[in-house]
């Protein structure tokens, strides 16, 4: 299995996901020609996707879903509570898959369960994506981590977990006190501490790849991301797991998970 975050943030959000000639996007929330630009970088291409899966209805993981089904007439995955949500926003997409949050559904080879998670809008989602003996964790944008978040990426090979915000960089940052209430609260988003207890709950053998994604660039910054969680790997001797981070202007790195 292979995989890239192509863009992580509040601006837009998408990952790329590909095994044995599959491939698949997890949201869509850049224009068309900026999804083609960036899987280019990486060396897919539009043609090749298979479908698009979707976490949830805000625009920044939608706005692009709709343009990139049409072009390509791709299927696209995504509960109930996200399609009444998204409403005009998957206007004239002509395959919509309507699958039910916590029971798994197979897209090709690929196996794919879905799992609540704590954002402020309707029935968001993370997603285990399991192909052959290789499985990837995809959990952003919740305000808190469950004990059904921890079950489901106990075992992932690879994670891609949202680390958004430092909370002294909040604190005393731009944003209203409302708007730091909402990012803090359990329908928000994850602090780097948080981040980095969650993951250090997370580490075994069989882990090889972190991605931190959904970086603030107001309220964080790469090298503090970076840095709360490398701190938790560090300390485990011995732990082989990599780390790299998603960014909002660029795709990130194209990983491979394999036994």
């Amino acid at each position: 299995m292979q995989f890239c975050v192509l863009g992580s943030g509040s601006k837009g959000n998408a990952t790329y996901v590909s095994a044995n000639g599959t491939a698949f996007l997890i949201d869509s929330g850049f224009s068309g020609v900026e999804i083609e630009r960036r899987l280019a970088s990486i060396g897919a291409h539009g043609p090749s996707l298979n479908a698009i899966l979707v976490t949830h209805a805000h625009s920044d993981h939608v706005k692009g879903v709709a343009v990139l089904a049409r072009k390509y007439n791709l299927p696209v995955y995504a509960n109930k509570g996200t399609i009444d949500a998204a409403g005009k926003m998957f206007k004239r997409v002509s395959r919509i898959c309507e699958f039910q949050t916590g029971s798994s559904f197979s897209l090709q080879h690929f196996r794919i369960h879905p799992f609540s998670i704590s954002h402020d809008c309707m029935d968001p989602v993370g997603f285990v994506i399991e192909s052959g003996p290789v499985s990837l964790g995809y959990c952003t944008d919740t305000g808190k981590v469950s004990n059904l978040i921890r079950h489901r990426l106990a075992c992932c090979n690879a994670l891609i977990l949202e680390c958004n915000h430092d909370l002294e960089l909040l604190k005393s940052g731009p944003y209203p006190l409302h708007l730091q209430q909402r990012v803090r609260s359990n329908q928000g988003h994850l602090a780097n501490d948080d981040t980095a207890r969650f993951v250090a709950d997370l580490l075994h053998v069989e882990l090889q790849h972190i991605v931190l994604a959904h970086i603030s660039e107001v309220n964080n910054s790469p090298e503090l991301a970076y840095n709360s969680v490398a701190a938790i790997l560090q300390r485990n001797k011995g732990q082989q797991t990599s780390l790299s981070l998603a960014w909002q202007d660029k795709a990130g790195k194209l990983i491979t998970l394999g036994k």
